[in-house]
């Protein structure tokens, strides 16, 4: 299965735009704002809220990045204007950091400024290992300035503990996942269940020292663990939500909704769609074998 999911990936470049956009359908919410908007408004019907994802990655010029800012702003306008239940994620490499860490840095705390007139929250997403030091260091210094900002740490990377550490004193807001970037041995664990240990162990320093978390995952082992703590540490409904990927796991999603927990879906739109979608299969084909039994076992809802 392995193979046939890499060979799939790597011929994904090559099928027809519509194609991909058949399979890509329920995963992303469309190439406009408007599209956005309507999913999460969906979302918000079904009792979850959402962050959006201009999507976009790797830019080659910074005047991708300036108008992916632009986006962002239009963006936050409609959330607050429809009163949307929303906020925003960011990739640094798309708002520059490969280029100028400098312009990288400004364009997000331009951002952080604006979401902050309307009360609203920034996410800045982590991506892979060669952008983690560059990406906590912007965090850690927009900290001191803002508190409407939060990243993201992989729990599969063998750093991650000690980037908890770290982060504790300024009481961050989190969200914590797997990791999806395919690494070396030397940088990230990769035997599934020391990380899933590695998730529950991170989630109960989290919790102890009352930082907010964002549980991301789709794994339903991984939801058991942060259930189990937030039961035995009595952690308040407050202080934490789930979140998940649009059009993964929807069954699971409305399990956690039912059981009155917070859940959050990350929405990702825009023109970058077929890239977006091309890069992620390449980099992780495994989710080939997931979409494909998916495909042919849908689950009642």
């Amino acid at each position: 299965m392995k193979l046939f999911n890499k060979t799939v990936s790597y011929t994904l470049p090559y099928v027809p735009k519509p194609i991909i956009g058949y399979f890509a359908k329920p995963y992303i919410a469309g190439e406009s704002i408007d599209d956005a908007v309507d999913t999460v408004k969906a979302l918000m019907d079904e009792g979850a809220c959402a962050t959006v994802d201009v999507l976009g990655e790797e830019i080659t010029g910074k005047d991708q990045a300036t108008k992916a800012v632009e986006i962002y702003k239009q963006v936050l306008d409609r959330i607050d204007s429809e009163n949307l239940d929303s906020n925003i994620s960011i990739k640094p490499t798309h708002m520059g950091l490969k280029l100028d860490q400098k312009f990288c840095y400004e364009n997000i705390r331009s951002l952080v400024t604006y979401a902050g007139k309307y009360n609203n929250f920034v996410r800045i997403d982590m991506e892979d290992h060669t952008t983690t030091n560059e990406t906590l260091d912007m965090f850690l210094h927009l900290r001191e300035e803002f508190d409407n900002v939060g990243t993201v740490l992989q729990a599969y990377l063998r750093r991650t503990v000690s980037d908890i550490n770290k982060l504790i004193p300024i009481n961050p807001n989190l969200r914590i996942c797997k990791g999806i970037y395919i690494e070396p041995y030397r940088i990230a664990y990769k035997d599934r269940e020391v990380v899933i240990g590695n998730f529950s162990y991170i989630l109960e320093k989290l919790f102890q020292n009352n930082c907010y978390v964002g549980i991301a995952t789709h794994d339903e082992k991984v939801v058991w663990e942060a259930l189990r703590l937030i039961d035995r540490l009595n952690v308040q409904s407050n202080r934490y939500e789930f979140q998940m990927l649009l059009g993964v796991t929807p069954t699971l999603r409305k399990v956690i909704l039912k059981a009155g927990h917070k859940l959050r879906v990350y929405v990702p739109f825009g023109a970058e769609w077929k890239h977006y979608s091309t890069r992620r299969l390449k980099e992780n084909p495994d989710i080939i074998g997931h979409v494909v039994s998916g495909m042919f076992s849908r689950q009642p809802t």
